[in-house]
């Protein structure tokens, strides 16, 4: 099985995160396994580098990958929600770093039958994990005029959004709308002429929409990321790379809450709120791909990384 993704931030991920070598890394979106592979080489025979990803295909490449390396090695078939439960099932309850590339594989982006690229004809499907029976064909059908609406312009932050939605309600009374090609056309056709010869490509918006909603990836982040910085040792790191501004507000606003939880009026002089900072933002602003790396791998031009460090106050 082909399973080509080059790691966006390889060096910077991993040079910010591992600072233990006998220490415990996870990587929880593995993926391809590049970013794993890389924390790995950095590990003593002692040190673990544990992978998480629900997609079966990730997986089996992933292992293979890994096995070449010294250090300890454990992956997880789950998605990151289920993180605490699978490390303690594991017997694992601190660790030393996470990380996170949260965008879709090269390999995903590819395979025209998973259904997550604008870029080819394949079924309208989308699933990061396989094993759920929901895919992008149900939204497309299933869902309202008014729930398209806003998922497309909450997700997918596009202008457009009333008109597509209307166009695809339009267009699946007709017939239903069964692939990525079918959507393409009403999208088109939802989207002035104009804006399509000078934007980028006119479905891409509603394709980021439609698989954020279907994976419940804002989500899965917002409800597990302060779960995770609890679960590093003093003065581990969590790094996160993210492709889109919603990803990334969200990762700023939680490492930023943590750093200062502070809830008290300014004008107090003394905090009664007793709520405890743990730890402080690496990146005050995110490290972004340099020159070269944006000429070798163009699916990079988005992502942003951000870091935050563990720091446990005694008392």
């Amino acid at each position: 099985m082909e399973f080509n993704h080059t790691s966006v931030l390889l060096r910077e991920t991993v040079d910010s995160v591992v600072t233990n070598p006998k220490g415990i890394y996870v990587d929880c979106t593995l993926g391809g396994a590049g970013h794993a592979h890389a924390v790995g080489e950095m590990l003593d025979p002692e040190g673990m580098i544990i992978g998480l990803d629900q997609d079966e295909d990730a997986l089996s490449v992933a292992r293979q990958r890994l096995s070449d390396l010294n250090c300890q090695v454990l992956t997880i078939p789950t998605n990151f929600s289920n993180l605490k439960e699978a490390l303690q099932n594991a017997g694992i309850y601190e660790v030393d770093g996470f990380i996170f590339d949260l965008g879709v594989s090269s390999y995903q982006l590819d395979t025209p039958e998973r259904g997550f690229s604008y870029m080819n004809d394949g079924p309208l499907d989308m699933r990061m994990d396989q094993r759920q029976t929901k895919t992008a064909k149900d939204i497309v059908n299933d869902y309202s005029e008014m729930e398209l609406y806003h998922i497309i312009r909450n997700y997918g932050e596009d202008k457009f959004a009333k008109n597509i939605a209307k166009h695809i309600v339009q267009a699946r009374q007709k017939a239903p709308i069964e692939t990525t090609g079918q959507l393409i056309e009403v999208i088109k056709a939802a989207i002035p002429k104009k804006v399509r010869a000078t934007g980028g490509h006119p479905a891409k918006k509603t394709f980021q929409a439609i698989r954020i909603e279907l994976n419940h990836e804002l989500d899965v982040l917002k409800n597990n990321l302060e779960d995770m910085i609890d679960l590093l040792n003093d003065e581990g790191r969590i790094a996160i790379i993210t492709f889109h501004s919603l990803e990334d507000r969200i990762v700023k606003n939680i490492f930023r809450t943590s750093e200062r939880p502070c809830i008290c009026p300014p004008e107090f002089p003394v905090c009664v709120c007793g709520r405890v900072s743990k730890g402080k933002v690496i990146t005050r602003k995110p490290i972004v791909p340099g020159k070269e790396e944006l000429e070798e791998n163009s699916r990079s031009k988005s992502a942003k990384l951000r870091v935050f460090e563990r720091r446990i106050t005694e008392g």
